[in-house]
C-alpha cells in the first residue's frame, strides 16, 4: 500500500456505520479526515453535491464516492485483504 490514498469520512457522532467504518480504517492504518456533518450545513450540502444522499457515512476514496459502509467495495479500493 505505498500509493497515497486520500480519505474522507462523512459522518455523525450518532450513526453506528459511521463508528464501525472509522473501526475499520482505523484497523488497517489508514488516515483518514472525518467530517462530522452534524456540526456544519455546509458538510451535508458538500455531502449532497458528491454523493447526492443525506444519509451518513458516505466515504470518499481519491475522488471516488461510497455510500454507506460497504466494506467489499471500501476493500477493494484500499487493496485489503480480509
Amino acid at each position: 500500500m505505498d500509493n497515497k490514498k486520500i480519505i474522507k469520512v462523512y459522518s455523525s457522532p450518532a450513526c453506528p456505520y459511521c463508528l464501525a467504518l472509522k473501526k475499520f480504517l482505523k484497523k488497517y492504518n489508514f488516515e483518514f479526515e472525518d467530517i462530522d456533518v452534524s456540526k456544519d450545513k455546509k458538510y451535508i450540502d458538500e455531502l449532497m453535491e458528491k454523493s447526492g444522499q443525506m444519509g451518513v457515512p458516505v466515504i470518499e476514496i481519491n475522488g471516488e464516492i461510497i455510500v454507506g459502509f460497504d466494506r467489499e467495495k471500501i476493500c477493494k479500493i484500499l487493496g485489503i485483504k480480509e
